[in-house]
């Protein structure tokens, strides 16, 4: 619907009124922001001068107490305060360029008119402190934005459901104060308004979607009500932003008792934390804590082992199998390692062990057995069958410890106890002889027998020698863990009885003797580490998080039924939100999040609830075209109507000839405004050989696993280190059938080609991959280079 020149003109005044507006009650606040911050500088450097300290008698104790609690409260006081007028100038500082983004004029059954309200990325009251001049979009009257046309609409409030009529709907485009676009819509969020946020260049951060959520997406960001919630997305169908802007949701509705700090998200690697970092900040909220589940493996189990990492694990899974005789073994433990099927046998494993076969260690002391494992197995194996595994190995560390409080007693009679009471120095003598005058109720008795001050003293030195022995204990470690692990590759007898009813893996023997290679040099495939972990845990008990009320998992199809259920049980009072796209499964032990699966059924039917997104916005309606019919079922996918060039696939006897077309591509590009370009690689090794041989024809950056940062530019990528980011253009460096024919690749190669926003280039020395030759050639434009 058209704007006439008059409505413009009103709608920029009322833009400039606004910031008129925000600008005199900066100027009101920042004084007083920096007033309060200095005061709070003033505060802690002098907070000991306004202190009386006295300790001559309790009077003066309690009233230097007193004094130090009225100096902490003023402080606590001033830091409050300024907290509170930072944030607020904060937000008005977000919202002078653009004060909003969208308007609904909507009448309430039973008033007497409509409405005004305008949404934007916070919200502003007039000076009267009652009056919303923009509405946060976050408040329940901006959800009629989202999620209806014109006409009637209703909103839930806590008070109840408020329905009425939507008589206008407008969207913004805002830039430094100018109206630059303005639009009626009889749909959700206007197709203008998208094809002009989306046809911008991809920057080194993922951007916010506030002023172009969609109504399934709003649909994300607003449940509250299911413990699990699974986002299954198309590529570039907005799962991830919509899952950031949900925090900030949930941040805002529940300001009062949920804090940022007590929300993680389980990132696929660093580099994307670094990419997602802004988000949240630039809707006036803290980030929340991020972290990867290797992370959190390598924290439990790094000092035992070398843990492999998951991207160790997939650059052995892309390489040439040909030369690797135990291959297809690895192959098929990893898949094995990562099922349900695994999960539940080491689930009739610990039930087992609570009947038999439990392994401990013996204690030993200067070459001689304390306590026997057989002593240890002896005790375990005497309490009440019904008592749970961990609760036994708890009574058995209380056994452990009495048993040591005797032995202890008993070896201060050995002759090594005297004889290094000859060994102690003066000033080991002296401390030794002041600690033990500090246990004494009288200190005016002193040591008047000879006797007496020697038996303290043994009774030091063997305490301290034990010391390690009763930490050992405390901390569990008498039951030996690697071996109960190792037990299950050792025994096929056992391994069998555990399965049953469902069958080994066909390479059972070959998976055995890798895994336990691996093990006796105390390294740990990553397929095995959280299984391992997993076990130890159902021995000793699990260790859990009360704190975490929400947790966010993304690229779930990439994790395991092992690891979602160590998350389920790492944090119990938690919610989750678990995003994933099965299209993208790229690594040996994805799983799926389609159907009945363990990630389903974590927390039960009745409070886990689907949203699938079919829509991909990322790319252009040419990419999308292309890549869907890489997919058993890519037609489901919808592009957005979003046009550009077909992708452009080059082909060419000789390598080199390749390097100097992607070189010239670059520049054309970089000529185009295209300033974000990804270079995507198969391998790690591959990205290096691309890095090495288009050196010096652009300004390029290797990203490795570790590497902490994304920055826009020409960035050489491994693909599995891509997902989840996007760039104007993309250039898969070797898309040949060499390099892309197994159809384990089909996913790498789609989610390579998917991380494209504008343009996409792939370049193949020899043979295409099949993964090309079998679309339809009307979908993409074939070059061919001739030498």
């Amino acid at each position: 619907m058209s704007i006439s020149p008059e409505e413009w003109k009103q709608e920029q005044a009322r833009v400039d009124l606004i910031r008129d507006k925000l600008t005199r009650q900066l100027l009101q606040l920042e004084p007083n922001v920096g007033q309060l911050k200095d005061q709070v500088v003033d505060i802690r450097k002098h907070f000991w001068d306004e202190v009386t300290v006295n300790l001559a008698n309790d009077d003066d104790v309690l009233e230097t107490f007193l004094s130090m609690k009225q100096q902490a409260e003023i402080l606590s006081e001033r830091e409050r305060s300024h907290r509170h007028l930072k944030k607020l100038a904060d937000r008005m500082n977000r919202l002078l360029p653009t004060p909003y983004f969208g308007r609904i004029d909507f009448k309430e059954d039973g008033s007497g008119g409509s409405e005004r309200v305008y949404v934007g990325v916070s919200s502003f009251l007039d000076e009267d402190g009652e009056t919303f001049l923009v509405y946060d979009w976050r408040t329940p009257i901006a959800s009629l934005y989202y999620d209806f046309p014109p006409g009637p609409g209703e909103y839930d409030t806590p008070g109840g459901l408020i329905r009425g009529d939507i008589e206008l709907k407008r969207q913004f485009i805002i830039r430094n104060g100018r109206i630059e676009f303005l639009f009626d819509t009889g749909m959700m969020i206007g197709d203008e308004l998208l094809q002009e946020v989306l046809s911008k260049g991809a920057g080194s951060q993922m951007k916010t979607i506030v002023a172009t959520i969609q109504k399934e997406q709003n649909r994300i960001i607003r449940n509250d009500r299911t413990r699990m919630l699974i986002v299954q997305g198309a590529a570039g169908s907005g799962k991830t932003s919509a899952a950031l802007q949900r925090v900030a949701y949930l941040l805002y509705k529940h300001r009062t008792t949920l804090k940022a700090d007590q929300m993680v998200l389980f990132s696929p690697n660093p580099l994307f934390n670094s990419y997602v970092s802004t988000v949240l900040p630039e809707l006036g909220e803290e980030n929340m804590q991020q972290t990867t589940f290797q992370d959190y493996l390598h924290h439990r189990l790094g000092r035992k082992f070398d843990i492999e990492d998951p991207f160790e694990q997939i650059e052995y899974v892309l390489q040439d199998e040909a030369n690797k005789p135990d291959y297809p073994a690895r192959i098929d433990g990893i898949r094995y390692k990562a099922s349900a099927d695994f999960l539940r046998l080491i689930q009739r494993y610990r039930d087992h062990l609570g009947q038999e076969d439990m392994i401990f260690r013996d204690y030993r002391f200067r070459g001689r057995v304390l306590i026997s494992h057989e002593q240890m197995l002896a005790q375990f194996y005497s309490y009440d069958p019904s008592i749970r595994l961990p609760n036994k190995v708890v009574l058995l560390k209380e056994w452990l410890l009495r048993e040591l409080k005797v032995l202890e007693q008993e070896e201060r009679k050995a002759d090594w106890v005297r004889e290094e009471l000859n060994y102690l120095d003066n000033e080991q003598y002296h401390q030794a002889y002041s600690r033990l005058r500090n246990r004494q109720q009288d200190d005016e008795a002193g040591f008047d027998d000879a006797d007496q001050e020697e038996e303290l003293l043994k009774a030091m030195i063997v305490k301290e020698k034990f010391k390690p022995l009763r930490s050992r204990t405390r901390n569990l470690r008498f039951v030996d863990v690697p071996a109960l692990y190792r037990k299950l590759f050792e025994d096929r007898g056992l391994a069998q009885r555990l399965a049953d009813p469902e069958p080994l893996p066909r390479m059972w023997e070959e998976i055995c003797a890798y895994t336990l290679g691996r093990l006796s040099r105390s390294e740990l495939p990553y397929e095995d580490a959280t299984p391992y972990l997993y076990l130890q845990e159902t021995i000793e008990g699990f260790r859990t998080n009360t704190i975490v009320r929400h947790v966010l998992v993304d690229e779930a199809q990439d994790y395991s039924p092992f690891q979602f259920e160590f998350l389920k049980r790492l944090f119990p009072r938690a919610r989750m939100t678990v995003l994933g796209d099965f299209n993208q499964a790229i690594f040996a032990h994805s799983t799926t999040l389609q159907g009945q699966t363990p990630v389903a059924d974590l927390y039960g039917e009745e409070e886990t609830e689907r949203i699938v997104l079919h829509r991909s916005y990322r790319s252009t309606k040419e990419i999308v075209e292309f890549t869907r019919g890489m997919l058993q079922d890519g037609m489901d996918i919808e592009p957005f109507q979003r046009e550009g060039g077909k992708p452009q696939v080059t082909t060419a006897p000789m390598p080199a000839d390749l390097v100097r077309r992607m070189a010239g591509d670059i520049a054309a590009l970089h000529a185009e405004g295209h300033l974000s370009i990804g270079i995507i690689c198969k391998t790690a090794a591959e990205s290096e050989l691309a890095y090495n041989e288009l050196l010096g024809t652009a300004d390029l950056r290797l990203i490795r696993k570790d590497t902490p940062s994304f920055e826009k530019g020409v960035l050489v990528i491994p693909a599995y280190l891509a997902k989840g980011v996007e760039f104007d253009a993309v250039l898969l460096y070797d898309a040949s059938a060499a390099n892309y024919s197994r159809e384990t690749q089909r996913k790498l190669f789609y989610t390579a080609c998917t991380r494209a926003m504008h343009r996409l280039y792939l370049y193949s020395a020899g043979p295409l991959s099949p993964f090309v030759t079998a679309l339809d050639p009307s979908t993409y434009e074939l070059h061919s280079i001739h030498t």
